[in-house]
């Protein structure tokens, strides 16, 4: 009983795993992580370089000190005072703007155009069938009103 309870276990984990959404899920996880890394090239290679031009490439470098004297060591600890750093929330905002408009306009937007296409042709499919059946209906009855008012003009003339 044992045996068939494990192989049961292992059938139904299988069938999770093959379960469409999983994989999808998977899919989604291997390519946003790679999509991750274009995003970072984008904001430290493009971004950051065009707000340089203003200021600093490095935006972790912008901060405002709430209580002075603000010392942060290099790896990010607080030292001493209250620095607010700001430049880190800047950076981190750009790469989720970036990231979902790239998402956006190369996957959702172009996916939304042809499931509308697809629907559309879907719809114009159904409106050619009902007017096909409409058409038939219409003529049938025609056929059936010929019908009728030559049996009453049959039964008037005898």
């Amino acid at each position: 009983m044992s045996e068939k309870k494990d192989t049961s276990i292992l059938q139904g984990f299988k069938a999770f795993l093959m379960r469409g959404n999983v994989v999808d899920l998977a899919v989604a996880v291997v390519i946003g992580a790679a999509f991750t890394n274009i995003v970072n090239s984008v904001v430290k290679g493009v971004i950051n370089p065009l707000v340089g031009a203003i200021g600093t490439k490095n935006l972790d470098g912008y901060s405002t000190c709430l209580q002075d004297p603000c010392k942060v060591s290099a790896d990010g600890t607080v030292i001493s005072g209250v620095p607010i750093l700001w430049g880190t929330v800047l950076s981190a905002t750009l790469t989720f703007v970036i990231t979902a408009a790239v998402v956006y306009f190369l996957m959702v937007l172009p996916m939304s155009k042809y499931l509308a296409r697809q629907e559309a042709r879907r719809k114009a499919k159904e409106g050619t069938r009902e007017m096909i059946e409409v058409t038939e209906l219409e003529v049938l009855k025609e056929i059936r009103d010929a019908l009728v008012a030559q049996r009453g003009s049959g039964h008037d003339g005898r």
